[in-house]
């Protein structure tokens, strides 16, 4: 959960619909706008005339740009995650970072976008790991982490992930993307997106232990994951939704946000997430009125006690 310019931060949750746009050597078909004319009945095309040719020409030459800057795209992600585990294990040893040790073990022949590409590996160590990184040196470039415990301001949920901020930024990113594939995501689809953070399911991970079992024996028997069998589906495939205490002590606005300080969006930018958000806070202060309303209810009719 990384953007372009529209779209900042790394591989994060998607509204259902919004597409990753194609895979690596996939040419996509011209749109609309780029679709070859077609002659009219009857008229003669001029001997030796080369425009439907160079129409084509132009139709992949856009398609061959469209590609690269998909490749482009998906290539500054890896590297913005990869940033993130590397200054992660190195925080292990609570050792400074440099400059020059980021750009030669992992930005390489991306220097060029060094700032852009540390703000938002910044901006993901924040929010989902919990870690604020600090330049600690102006005149040497190094950094350091700072653990902040937990990656929401102001949260106040989770007691029982015990104020651990990265393992509550994980959960955070799987309600985010639940939320945003209709508020349901294929188990398949989970594991992806971990692995595009470079945390990998099945595999030691410092700060989670090991993910999937995390994933599967403390969010969902703790009840913030829900996780069944989709019907009708040979081979059988498995899916995630909120659980009930997610739905109890997590509103979809609060979800919603964190997705969009992770893009650097408005929550207004996914029409129907935000519609639906509102309506689920208003179905929660209503149902808190009704609450309060019968606490004063059941205060006013209990008899008082009398001294003398």
């Amino acid at each position: 959960m990384l953007q372009t310019t529209e779209s900042r931060g790394l591989p994060l949750p998607q509204a259902e619909g919004e597409k990753d746009g194609g895979h690596d050597g996939e040419t996509p078909a011209p749109t609309a706008s780029q679709e070859l004319p077609t002659e009219k009945p009857g008229a003669e095309r001029e001997e030796g005339t080369t425009e439907p040719a160079l129409t084509r020409k132009g139709a992949r030459a856009l398609a061959a740009k469209a590609l690269a800057r998909r490749r482009a795209y998906r290539r500054l992600n890896r590297t913005v995650a990869e940033l993130v585990q590397f200054l992660l294990v190195k925080d292990k040893k609570k050792s400074p970072i440099t400059r020059s040790e980021m750009v030669k073990y992992v930005i390489g022949d991306l220097k060029a976008l060094f700032p852009d590409i540390v703000a938002r590996a910044a901006e993901h160590l924040r929010y989902v790991f919990g870690f604020e990184l600090k330049l600690f040196d102006r005149k040497h470039h190094t950094y350091i982490l700072i653990n902040k415990l937990k990656p929401l301001e102001e949260e106040e949920e989770e007691e029982d992930l015990g104020g651990d901020g990265p393992r509550l930024g994980l959960l955070m990113m799987i309600l985010g993307l639940i939320y945003m594939k209709g508020n349901s995501a294929r188990e398949a689809q989970v594991w992806d997106m971990l692995r595009r953070l470079g945390v990998h399911p099945s595999k030691n991970h410092f700060l989670f232990g090991y993910p999937k079992r995390l994933i599967m024996e403390d969010f969902v028997l703790q009840r913030y994951l829900s996780y069944r069998r989709v019907p009708h589906t040979n081979p059988p495939e498995y899916e995630f939704s909120w659980g009930p205490r997610s739905n109890l002590e997590i509103s979809k606005m609060k979800v919603l946000g964190f997705v969009a300080k992770l893009h650097k969006k408005e929550p207004q930018h996914w029409p129907v997430q935000y519609r639906e958000a509102l309506a689920d806070e208003a179905d929660r202060a209503r149902a808190k009125a009704r609450a309060e309303a019968s606490m004063r209810a059941r205060a006013a009719a209990r008899p008082g006690i009398h001294f003398w």
